[in-house]
């Protein structure tokens, strides 16, 4: 038997209860993938982190993250939970740890601000596909209620990721965004087409100068109606954005805040940086702030 240290976190906010919640165990060595699955299946979040001890030298940490269904490769917010958690129980100061998850070892950088973190995590390779056009393109503007003329001209629905891949669905209006019922199960059918599991929602249509973007993510194909605030739907989107010269990079980098959450009443922010090499994105960060909503323990 061995006592599991296991926190409720919301993350990309310093508000409790709002942002996206995370589960997170902190001493998840002994736990079986079984257990991992049960525990994250319990807490019913989106995403819940298992620590572990780092497995070779190339690494501090190793990060697991479940949904209540299945296991990802990365998880943006469980991630920025995670590190959070991990930095104010070690009492750390600003540094760079190098994390281990399913899409390889990358860098989170934890930087101490007073008695508080912002944590910032480097993502992976920026990828996009080719623009999906045809029935593929019709049956997903009909599963989220959506039409051709809601869509934002400038964004061609394509599928992205620095690895956990989106679609990427640029609109005009952040009231209709707002409003979005989507069809879920026609969702996951289409999953199941196209090979990704995650449809991100977003619009320009922002009334606060520091917001650019406002976003909303469904993925039920993997136990997700809709997430809250997704790092790895704002990494990616940054990319996309630069990408198509829609966003423009100043001195070979540009940030810019995304907010997701307000339909569902869990707004968060996600600071995105990408970093550009000729004109194209070549480094992906997202950052944001978490706090731990309570703190529990389980004997297995």
């Amino acid at each position: 038997m061995k006592t599991y240290r296991v926190y409720q976190v919301d993350a990309f906010t310093k508000e409790r209860f709002k942002g996206n919640p995370a589960g997170v165990v902190t001493n998840a060595d002994g736990l079986s993938d079984i257990q991992m699955q049960a525990i994250a299946r319990e807490l019913n979040n989106a995403e819940t982190a298992f620590i572990l001890s780092p497995t070779a030298p190339d690494h501090d940490v190793w990060i697991r993250f479940f949904t209540p269904t299945t296991e990802v490769p990365s998880c943006g917010h469980a991630t920025i939970s995670a590190h959070y958690v991990r930095a104010m129980e070690n009492s750390l100061p600003s540094c760079t740890v190098q994390q281990r998850i399913g899409i390889g070892v990358l860098p989170v950088d934890v930087v101490k601000e007073d008695s508080d973190y912002k944590i910032i995590m480097t993502q992976g390779a920026f990828e996009i596909s080719q623009e999906i056009t045809g029935d593929t393109r019709k049956d997903i503007l009909r599963a989220l209620n959506l039409s051709e003329t809601d869509l934002d001209d400038r964004c061609l629905i394509q599928i992205t990721s620095t690895g956990h891949s989106k679609v990427m669905i640029g609109m005009k209006s952040k009231k209709k965004l707002n409003s979005l019922k989507p069809d879920l199960t026609s969702l996951v059918n289409i999953s199941k087409t196209i090979g990704c599991n995650g449809y991100f929602v977003f619009t320009f249509d922002s009334d606060d100068k520091d917001i650019l973007t406002h976003g909303r993510m469904f993925a039920p194909a993997i136990g997700i109606p809709e997430d809250p605030v997704t790092g790895n739907a704002n990494g990616p989107l940054g990319g996309y954005l630069v990408h198509h010269g829609i966003l423009k990079a100043s001195d070979e980098a540009v940030t810019f805040k995304g907010k997701q959450g307000e339909a569902i009443g869990r707004d968060g922010i996600v600071t995105v940086t990408v970093q550009v090499k000729d004109g194209k994105p070549s480094k992906v960060q997202v950052g944001g702030y978490a706090k731990i909503a309570f703190k529990t323990e389980i004997t297995i």
